[in-house]
């Protein structure tokens, strides 16, 4: 369009057209999904959707394999609506520089357009998968200070960090943990004497 352009209009700058256009073709190969995702957060409707199948194809990005998703997404009003994504497709929010797809069989939260629902974001902290995910990750904080004072018992430092560590996992995940899970931590951080 910009190299007619730049004919029609006997001025080579419209040709700049073409350049500006293979630019954002390529962007949007890398910062599509995130634009959508970010776009569908922002203005969609809230649903719920599944996993039904899921299968490996032959091509990787970074050394693993590329996945295809079939899922079911039920709209606000009740529809069932069909669609796919893959690995490389997905739109998840919050952006990270991980894609955390949910496993096949397991409801998860999504957001979409009204009208074309088989667009949609998966957003993973407000699906049980990405709130497990949360709370293992915040809990391999007090598992790392844990394993540091136990290397070096007599250390004030890593006595504090442990019990800030500790602190803050009951804090964040006392309603959604396991209660024996909170109830041993509750337990460990009792027993820590008191900083000098």
């Amino acid at each position: 369009m910009g190299i007619g352009l730049s004919f029609l209009r006997k001025k080579a700058i419209w040709s700049g057209l073409a350049v500006i256009g293979l630019l954002l073709a390529i962007a949007n190969v890398f910062l599509g999904h995130i634009v959508n995702a970010l776009f569908l957060n922002a203005n969609g409707v809230i649903g719920t959707a599944v996993i039904v199948h899921a299968e490996q194809t032959s091509s990787t990005l970074n050394d693993q394999y590329i996945w295809d998703y079939d899922a079911v997404l039920k709209t606000a009003d009740g529809q069932d609506v069909p669609f796919a994504f893959d690995t490389m497709t997905a739109s998840i929010y919050p952006i990270r520089n991980e894609i955390l797809i949910p496993p096949e069989g397991e409801l998860f939260v999504v957001k979409y357009i009204p009208g074309f629902p088989r667009n949609a974001v998966i957003l993973s902290d407000q699906s049980e998968y990405g709130k497990k995910l949360k709370m293992d990750e915040d809990f391999q904080a007090v598992s790392k200070a844990e394993a540091e004072l136990a290397f070096s018992p007599d250390n004030k430092v890593f006595l504090e960090q442990y019990r800030q560590a500790l602190q803050q996992f009951i804090a964040l995940h006392r309603n959604d943990a396991d209660p024996a899970l909170i109830a041993s931590c509750e337990r460990k951080l009792d027993a820590l004497t008191p900083p000098k």
